[in-house]
C-alpha cells in the first residue's frame, strides 16, 4: 500500500521533483516498506524520533529534518543529517556551522522564508533572506542549498498559489548567483499548486502513510 502510493506520486511528478515521505510518528515498519520499496528520501519534524529511527535504519537513507529545530538539539542530528529545511534564522545558522565543524562536515540547509499570513510559522523575511544573500557567507561549515516554504494553510487556492509564485519568483532571482539547486515547497494538501509553481522538493506525509498517529 505504502510503495504503491509512493509511485502513484512520482509517476505523475516531474523528474526533476524530490519526494520526502513524512515519516512522523510512524513506526519503523512502514518507512521499511518505503524503503523496501526503493525510496530513499524521508523527513521527520522531531529531532528525537529522526535519531532513533537513523540509528534504526540503512544508512543508505537521506534524512530530512522538515520541523522547526532548537539550537540546543542540532548537535543530535549533526552528524549525519542530509539537509536541514527549516533554518528560520541567523542564530540557527551559526549553531549548525559550529557543529558542522565539531563533526568535520559541511552540512546542506534551506533558508525558510515566512511567506504565510499565520504569524505561527517560522522564517526569514524576504528582506532578511536579501541580506543574507548580500553579504559574504561567513559559515564555512554551511551550505545554502536551497529555500523553504510554508503557505497559509487556507482553502483558498489562489492565496496558496500566490504564496508560492511570489517564493519560487524570489528563488529564481538568486538561483543563479548563490548557486541555490532546491526549492522546497508543498505537502499533501497543496503539492500540486506548490509543483505548478516551481516546487522541486515536496513534503508529504499522510498521503503515503495515512493520518499521523
Amino acid at each position: 500500500m505504502i510503495a504503491a502510493q509512493i509511485n502513484r506520486l512520482t509517476e505523475q511528478f516531474p523528474k526533476e521533483v524530490t519526494l520526502v515521505a513524512v515519516s512522523k510518528t510512524k513506526p519503523i515498519s512502514a518507512l521499511e516498506e518505503a524503503y523496501n520499496a526503493g525510496h530513499r528520501d524521508f523527513g521527520e519534524n522531531k529531532v528525537q524520533e529522526l535519531c532513533q529511527k537513523a540509528e534504526a535504519m540503512s544508512s543508505e537513507i537521506r534524512w530530512h529534518m522538515i520541523g522547526h529545530l532548537q539550537r540546543n538539539k542540532v548537535k543530535y542530528i549533526a552528524p549525519f543529517v542530509h539537509l536541514i529545511h527549516g533554518v528560520d534564522s541567523e542564530r540557527l545558522l551559526v549553531e549548525v556551522n559550529k557543529q558542522g565543524a565539531k563533526n568535520n562536515r559541511i552540512i546542506d540547509v534551506l533558508i525558510q522564508i515566512h511567506i504565510a499570513e499565520e504569524s505561527s510559522k517560522f522564517g526569514f523575511s524576504y528582506a532578511e533572506a536579501v541580506t543574507l544573500f548580500s553579504n559574504e557567507n561567513p559559515y564555512p561549515n554551511v551550505r545554502v542549498i536551497g529555500l523553504m516554504g510554508m503557505a497559509t494553510f487556507t482553502n483558498d487556492k489562489e492565496q496558496v498559489k500566490r504564496e508560492f509564485d511570489t517564493l519560487s519568483a524570489f528563488y529564481s532571482s538568486w538561483k543563479t548567483k548563490k548557486s541555490l539547486s532546491v526549492l522546497s515547497m508543498g505537502m499533501s494538501n497543496d503539492y500540486a499548486i506548490a509543483i505548478s509553481s516551481g516546487s522541486n522538493m515536496v513534503r508529504i506525509g499522510s498521503l503515503i502513510f495515512g493520518s499521523r498517529n
